[in-house]
């Protein structure tokens, strides 16, 4: 009988033990997953960085928009926070008017996008020759690269100023497009790494097989590599698009009064709108400026990069998948 009353309570303790254990596994796998990166915690921990680090990008823009379309009684009043009580579209007209968009967004453009595919094809050429062929010097070559990208641009600025003053292209695009096509200029180093990592990720049996059928080097790079590397294309066209667009310093050295990018008018954004606007509406309004009217400039200049980026976005993340371009 006390042997039978025993063997209950061990059964119970086992049971009770069991269920713990069981509850306790549960428990530990909800918050934690079944692998200890899928659960309740981790996913609580992988959304807030990344709701925090969205808000630190995204507050900027969202912030820019909302007092773009204040009035002046929204912006003195400090009850209007986000939601604007009228979108005041007369910002950006009087900011398209003062920037001269029409024409500073050609200049632009035209100062953006012609060394940008020059530095698209030529970094192309160079990084394939640095992926696939063997050549004395080659490491040599790398290196002298790379130290193209840590030397500071405002080291060699005032000679290539020189240079090409002395070469008589000063106040046109071909200070950057000249560079440019030789595998130069803005950030080119990165660029040929783009493509050196991506070409390394292309599979050698397909430049073997074209060999094969009596391709040579130059068919092989432009019929099969070419095709398949139109995410790190892309992506390098718009890195480089974005920096020539945004460049000013050696766009203002260069170009001097015969080109005026959109950046370049927004530097002098309130010296033009109050010539503009003293000249043709009086005095008194010349100091209506305010922090909309700026902010609408901010925004017209920005917005051909938002939408371009918006089309590019998915061979932008393709390719920092394939040639780990967050240092990876």
């Amino acid at each position: 009988m006390k042997t039978g009353i025993a063997a209950l309570r061990q059964a119970a303790k086992t049971a009770n033990k069991s269920a713990i254990w069981n509850l306790g596994y549960k428990v530990k796998r909800f918050l934690l997953g079944r692998q200890g990166n899928d659960g309740i915690i981790f996913k609580i921990v992988v959304y807030g960085l990344l709701i925090s680090i969205g808000f630190i990008y995204l507050y900027p823009i969202f912030y820019m928009l909302s007092q773009s379309f204040k009035s002046l009684d929204d912006l003195l009043d400090p009850t209007v926070m986000w939601l604007p009580r009228t979108l005041h579209v007369d910002n950006f007209t009087r900011a398209w008017a003062v920037l001269d968009f029409p024409k500073a967004f050609g200049a632009s453009l035209t100062n953006a996008i012609l060394p940008a595919v020059a530095q698209t094809v030529s970094c192309a050429l160079a990084g394939y020759g640095f992926a696939r062929f063997k050549f004395p010097g080659k490491t040599l070559l790398l290196v002298c690269m790379l130290m193209t990208f840590i030397i500071p641009t405002q080291v060699v600025m005032i000679p290539l100023f020189l240079l090409f003053k002395q070469y008589g292209i000063l106040g046109s695009p071909l200070p950057f497009i000249v560079p440019a096509i030789f595998a130069g200029g803005i950030k080119s180093a990165l660029f040929i790494l783009i493509y050196l990592q991506f070409f390394r990720t292309v599979p050698k049996a397909l430049e073997e097989s074209a060999q094969i059928d009596g391709a040579g080097p130059f068919k092989t790079f432009m019929r099969i590599i070419l095709p398949i590397s139109v995410p790190a294309i892309v992506v390098v066209f718009l890195f480089s698009l974005v920096w020539h667009w945004n460049e000013t310093y050696m766009s203002s050295l260069y170009l001097g009064e015969s080109m005026r990018t959109l950046p370049l008018m927004l530097q002098m954004f309130d010296q033009a709108y109050s010539q503009m606007y003293s000249s043709s509406s009086g005095a008194t309004e010349a100091v209506s400026i305010n922090e909309s009217i700026k902010l609408a400039g901010t925004v017209l200049i920005i917005l051909p990069l938002l939408v371009l980026y918006l089309f590019a976005q998915k061979w932008f993340v393709e390719v920092v998948d394939k040639t780990g371009l967050t240092g990876e």
